[in-house]
């Protein structure tokens, strides 16, 4: 029963893998038996998995990764769209280049990625893109990061769609407050902190381990029957109320 969840000889493509979640999940899926591929702007070498320096707004290097991948392996059965960045800044006076580098960043590459990727995966495969709580709640003066997660999750939906017939599954996986770099100002601010934590269920705020289980899950073949879903690992902050 448990070989449903073994990703044995799969090969993974995960962005945004040298730190916080995008690491978490690249060394989840190896430790599954993934061969993976980490693409991230930083360069951090990993005792888990293959990482590579790529800024996957720049077509051309990312292209060149891709053909790497090719050459080594011949093919691809899962791709976890995990990069992104975020820009806070009052909603009236948004930046333009800020509103433009969160578009290439956090919706055009998956976007490009999914298209490259999938005449990659010849034996069908998964698609996993990671959104955001805020792909269905707003926060404060983050217009951009809004709504390009937003936007994220309904083309997971477009592209489960559309892809379901060459066998690639997609869904989004929208985590909630993680303790990661880019939270780091809220995480160190003791009233944030606890502001946020209370938001949730659970009372706590995420870790990038808690991301582990639902990345094997969809990638994996326990998961066959799910496509064009969403799932938020965010210790039930969507779902509470009073």
């Amino acid at each position: 029963m448990l070989d449903m969840f073994s990703l044995k000889d799969k090969v993974a493509i995960v962005t945004g893998s040298a730190r916080g979640n995008g690491k978490a999940i690249a060394e989840a899926l190896s430790l599954a038996g993934a061969n993976v591929i980490g693409l991230d702007i930083c360069l951090e070498k990993s005792d888990h998995f293959d990482q590579r320096h790529c800024d996957i707004s720049d077509g051309e290097l990312v292209n060149s990764k891709l053909k790497y991948i090719q050459d080594k392996y011949n093919y691809v059965d899962i791709l976890v769209n995990n990069a992104g960045v975020t820009h806070s800044h009052d909603f009236l006076e948004y930046p333009e280049d800020l509103w433009d580098r969160t578009y290439r960043v956090n919706l055009k590459a998956p976007f490009q990625l999914m298209q490259k990727v999938a005449k990659m995966m010849d034996r069908g495969g998964s698609i996993i893109n990671i959104t955001s709580l805020n792909a269905e709640l707003a926060f404060p003066d983050n217009p951009a990061y809004v709504a390009f997660k937003g936007a994220l999750k309904q083309l997971t939906k477009s592209a489960a769609l559309d892809l379901g017939k060459y066998g690639i599954r997609v869904n989004s996986v929208g985590p909630g407050y993680f303790k990661t770099d880019m939270t780091k100002g809220s995480w160190n601010d003791w009233h944030k902190r606890q502001q946020k934590s209370d938001k949730t269920i659970l009372g706590r705020w995420g870790d990038p381990t808690d991301l582990a289980g639902v990345s094997i899950f969809l990638a994996s073949d326990a998961s066959s029957y799910i496509t064009g879903q969403d799932i938020y690992v965010d210790g039930g902050w969507t779902a509470k109320g009073l």
